[in-house]
């Protein structure tokens, strides 16, 4: 693996033991994926040219995080029933762990996704047993949680009427000793302020694209967006505004905003390269990366992943190394991970 020690075997980049898990507070679903031509227009139909019934949701970040070494934890609600069976075995084919028992009156929920030809993806989502978390399934959260750990939050979860407020309480009570995650998700402006804030407030990092980004700014420039909204945040958070081709705007906490260029690909599927970025991200700074390495690495899981279909298609390390091929990118991670 071009001379680099597998993080997988404990060490950071220091050669420091890292013991530290990602922690999914989120929704893993099952996702209905058809490839269309187009969408079709109000009142109107269309043929798919294949259909695939996948796990995605926060399954696609703890997989991204997982292929790439750093133990993984689902710590959201599961239903019982055929779908929530999906999930469970998905889970445990890629080595993630889980916390909470399945909810007995209640199947898990899934999404139908649209992929289509220029590989942009749309979505309609049906809520299940995911969305009907509990303060003792929070208490169980709390349990599990040990020093080291990162918790990823998923804006899904804060905008269903349930989780969300629930989930800011319990972040609210996370101990120190974790970092916290954000990805603000497409339903970003329909979360509760009395919500979002008190999440935003324990954040270390948010990770966001475009859109979402100028949602939460008002600002449509990536650069402009992505400064506005570590100025929101303060400085003890970091911001990634995802730019897809483009890479990714990176403001480090308490620093200024940095582009990092993508790698430019023929995407065929875009349907979970943001997971994959968050994953890959939230495992190089788990492995001990610096931020500008991690998002570096985390650019090139996400065009790795749009070249493959399917929402669940971060890379390993040898897949991420072999798709470089020496550039940059590649160079930069291994001399950071080299011990």
């Amino acid at each position: 693996m071009n001379g680099l020690v597998n993080p997988a075997a404990g060490h950071g980049a220091t050669g420091e033991p890292t013991d530290g898990r990602l922690v999914l507070v989120g929704n893993a679903i099952v996702d209905l994926v058809m490839r269309v031509p187009a969408l079709p227009e109000r009142g109107g139909d269309t043929v798919s040219q294949d259909t695939n019934l996948t796990t995605g949701g926060g399954f696609n970040v703890l997989t991204a995080a997982r292929r790439l070494g750093l133990p993984t934890l689902y710590v959201g609600a599961h239903g019982t029933g055929p779908f929530g069976d999906r999930v469970r075995a998905d889970l445990a084919r890629e080595g993630i762990e889980m916390v909470l028992d399945r909810v007995a009156e209640a199947d898990t929920g899934f999404c139908v996704a649209f992929v289509d030809d220029g590989g942009e993806r749309t979505f309609a989502t049906s809520l299940g047993a995911e969305a009907r978390l509990t303060e003792a399934d929070a208490t169980a959260v709390l349990a599990a949680l040990r020093p080291g750990d990162m918790v990823q939050i998923s804006g899904y979860g804060l905008a269903y009427p349930v989780n969300g407020p629930i989930l800011a309480s319990l972040v609210a009570r996370l101990p120190e000793h974790t970092r916290v995650s954000l990805d603000p998700g497409p339903l970003v402006d329909q979360i509760p302020q009395e919500v979002l804030a008190p999440v935003l407030a324990r954040c270390d990092w948010v990770s966001c694209n475009q859109r979402e980004g100028r949602l939460l700014t008002g600002l449509a420039d990536p650069y402009e967006g992505a400064a506005a909204l570590a100025a929101r945040l303060g400085p003890r958070t970091g911001v990634l505004l995802r730019a897809d081709a483009a890479g990714c705007w990176l403001v480090p906490p308490g620093g200024e905003p940095l582009h990092l260029p993508g790698r430019r690909v023929t995407a065929v599927d875009s349907n979970g390269a943001g997971d994959a970025h968050t994953g890959a991200f939230l495992a190089f700074l788990g492995h001990g990366l610096d931020p500008i390495a991690a998002a570096q690495g985390a650019n090139a899981a996400a065009a790795f992943a749009v070249t493959r279909h399917g929402p669940a298609t971060g890379p390993t390390f040898d897949e991420l190394f072999d798709f470089l091929d020496g550039d940059p990118p590649a160079a930069l991670l291994s001399a950071a991970l080299r011990r």
